[in-house]
């Protein structure tokens, strides 16, 4: 009887053609508009070299090392600046204000920098020359001190830089905050299964509708047709959450990591989590399904929102400033999950969010079947 009761409930479920595009389609929909957002925005950010310009001040003990600095810091692949020597000042103002170069250099005794408006290249431009004149201050003063650390070597120390920083990554994957979108997306597909979980509480209380009615009249014991739809339900989600990482994957190219069992794994506790929180709330709220929708569909969209779907930094706003509302957030532990996947080395961070979730499951399961286990109805 189970197995007759699960073949008709998954026929039925499928024919749903509502629930199959919010569960489906529309994260899929959602993704590749995710992917045409953010597709260009890494090579946005990659550095380009600063057009820049160099007047001679007009004394060759000035001029002579800026002009080698410049031409040093311009040159090979990895350049600073697309340098232009200039002949004098009215023609780099003419290429200043024609936009052919974001600003210029006046060597002498003190260099100065012209620039036509503010910007990154302009700081950037503003950074160098404040570096050189205190570089060049310091070879003076030492020199003046000392005429025998010139000879030395003064020069190449004071061209060695040292870093008292050291920065070392959490994985062995590069960050790619960009990713979080793509993860918090697949979260808030998982969260959108609680649809055919609410479904499947809704269909066994006779007083909602005339369907759970006529579902309450068949020689079925409800427990066990409930658990035959919440498998049907759970199979089709599943299925849906595989399509969509395959989508994303060998579609659009989200990298999820090299631990594919355990990203698998995270899509199944997922659907879980998202059909048992739709059966609980189906469960809890005794009105009508349309309050159901809404509570489900305010939950899932403020999750996603907190979880960074909508704003990267909210999520790292959230585990600073509010860290107990970032585990209490299902669609936040998912995202972080398959985060955790794919840059963390240690699985740590991902099994406490596996077992925060499968938390979140048994409390949701425990709840619904307190709830809906001894619901008599007088009259059908």
């Amino acid at each position: 009887m189970f197995r007759h009761v699960f073949i008709y409930r998954l026929k039925c479920l499928i024919r749903d053609r509502e629930l199959v595009f919010w569960t489906f389609l529309f994260p899929i929909i959602l993704g590749t508009f995710f992917y045409m957002a953010f597709m260009n925005i890494g090579n946005n950010e990659a550095f380009h070299p600063i057009d820049a310009a160099l007047v001679p001040g007009g004394e060759e003990s000035f001029d002579a090392p800026f002009q080698a600095v410049m031409k040093e810091v311009s040159t090979g692949k990895d350049r600073l600046f697309n340098l232009k020597q200039a002949t004098g000042r009215a023609e780099a103002d003419q290429w200043l204000r024609q936009g052919k170069i974001d600003g210029y250099y006046t060597s002498g005794r003190t260099i100065e920098l012209t620039v036509k408006e503010t910007g990154m290249n302009q700081s950037i431009m503003k950074s160098f020359a404040d570096q050189y004149r205190s570089a060049s201050a310091a070879v003076t003063r030492i020199a003046s001190e000392n005429p025998v650390a010139m000879k030395d070597g003064l020069l190449s120390d004071i061209g060695d830089q040292h870093h008292f920083v050291k920065e070392t990554a959490g994985g062995s994957a590069e960050p790619d905050n960009l990713l979080n979108y793509f993860y918090s997306l697949i979260a808030m597909a998982c969260l959108y299964g609680s649809f055919w979980g609410m479904k499947e509480v809704t269909d066994i209380q006779a007083d909602i509708s005339d369907r759970a009615a006529r579902v309450n009249m068949a020689p079925v014991h409800k427990l066990k047709a409930f658990l035959a739809g919440s498998f049907a339900g759970l199979l089709i989600l599943y299925a849906e959450i595989l399509l969509l990482l395959a989508y994303l994957h060998y579609g659009l190219g989200i990298d999820f990591g090299h631990r594919t069992g355990y990203v698998l794994l995270t899509a199944f506790v997922g659907s879980i989590l998202g059909q048992s929180f739709g059966a609980f709330i189906g469960a809890i709220v005794k009105t009508g399904e349309g309050l159901k929708i809404a509570l489900l569909i305010v939950v899932t969209m403020v999750g996603s929102f907190l979880a960074g779907m909508m704003y990267l930094n909210m999520k790292y706003l959230i585990a600073e400033h509010v860290p107990l509302l970032a585990w209490i957030n299902p669609v936040n532990l998912l995202t972080d999950a398959f985060y955790a996947l794919y840059y963390y080395d240690s699985l740590h961070r991902f099994t406490l969010n596996l077992l925060v979730m499968c938390g979140f499951i048994i409390l949701f399961c425990a709840g619904t079947y307190l709830m809906v286990r001894r619901r008599k109805y007088a009259s059908l």
